[in-house]
């Protein structure tokens, strides 16, 4: 039987979620950048939370779907699952 020790979890959740989370941050950081008058009432955080939440579910419904991580369908599926989320949080439903 092989085990895990904690740190090799963390590690595991690390590289399966940074992506997703790097993702989002960047995206977020650029649609504030492209669209800064439409998005001046939207906080950067707010849309780096919704895009790499998003990104993260989709690299999870990857995951189930192909019984492991990496695939490139997972991180097509992450990039447009983030970019639909920063334009639902952005422009369908903004806080202001």
């Amino acid at each position: 039987m092989i085990t895990m020790s904690p740190i090799d979890a963390l590690w595991h959740l690390l590289g399966l979620f940074l992506p997703a989370l790097a993702t989002g941050v960047l995206a977020a950081a650029a649609a504030k950048g492209l669209w800064r008058a439409d998005l001046k009432g939207s906080r950067w955080s707010r849309l780096a939370l919704w895009a790499g939440g998003a990104g993260s579910l989709a690299l999870l419904g990857g995951l189930v779907v192909f019984g492991r991580d990496g695939r490139m369908f997972s991180y097509a599926l992450m990039v447009l699952a983030a970019a639909l989320a920063l334009w639902w949080a952005g422009f369908v439903r903004p806080r202001r």
